[in-house]
């Protein structure tokens, strides 16, 4: 059985994940067929494309799922990483990428909203990175996500306390860039939708592969490069990341 539902209307493409048992989770198998359809809209020549759960879910996304994570000794987020792959995915997509976020977003699926290029929630929605509830050491390029939308500050708050930021606050701070009502919602994400869909294609997809290009261009050597992997070996060959997956498989608070 499929795990999202998709349509393609107008030159708008629309993924919505259909996995509410465990709760949108971002296992291989569901970001598998996300992947393909994306392929598949590319083809298709869409000129957006709408990220979002299907009616009735209280939860866009849980995040990476956890039960797919190595239990230690080996770096969890990997280039391969099929969560890397629908990252690099959505900030390559030559259209924009419009997250409509209904409900809470938890760990990897908050940095899947900062990949998206815009974001358009209502009343219901949080965003929390929660990788420091269970001793993982995120990557950098996740990190320079975040950093790259976000202020500094805010982003501390996120990955060093997990808290989810409510929807007024995800407003202020630039996670969202249009909140609204439930009821409104989906009628400010088709209008934004048909509106982008409305100009030229080709200076979008310039636009959007510039700014992808030149919000990654940060400078950095090879030692430092070096260095920060080796914070990240750590952690992940260290007691934290085993006694956090396993408090999580064992549904228990980590013992830190």
């Amino acid at each position: 059985m499929s795990l999202i539902q998709v349509s393609l209307n107008e030159h708008i493409g629309v993924i919505a994940f259909d996995h509410d048992d465990k709760r949108n989770a971002l296992s291989a198998e569901l970001i598998a067929e996300t992947l393909e359809t994306l392929d598949r809209f590319k083809a298709e020549r869409a000129r957006v494309v709408i990220l979002r759960a299907i009616k009735g879910s209280n939860v866009w996304s849980s995040g990476h799922s956890v039960d797919e994570l190595p239990k230690a000794d080996i770096d969890p987020l990997p280039y391969d990483d099929p969560l890397e792959q629908l990252l690099r995915a959505v900030k390559r997509f030559p259209a924009p990428v419009i997250a409509m976020v209904h409900g809470s977003v938890w760990g990897g699926a908050c940095d899947l909203i900062m990949a998206c290029d815009l974001v358009i929630a209502d009343e219901t929605s949080s965003f929390a990175i929660t990788p420091a509830k269970i001793g993982l050491p995120y990557n950098s390029v996740g990190i320079l996500n975040f950093m790259s939308r976000l202020p500094l500050a805010v982003v501390k708050e996120m990955f060093f306390t997990a808290q989810p930021i409510g929807a007024d606050r995800a407003e202020r701070v630039g996670i969202v860039n249009r909140l609204t009502s439930t009821a409104a919602l989906e009628t400010e994400v088709w209008e934004m939708a048909r509106t982008i869909a409305s100009r030229s294609p080709a200076a979008i997809a310039a636009f959007k592969e510039a700014m992808r290009a030149l919000a990654g261009a940060v400078p950095i050597d090879p030692e430092k490069y070096e260095y920060l992997q080796g914070l990240r070996r750590n952690v992940y060959f260290g007691p934290d990341y085993r006694e956090g997956i396993a408090a999580f498989l064992e549904k228990r608070p980590a013992k830190f």
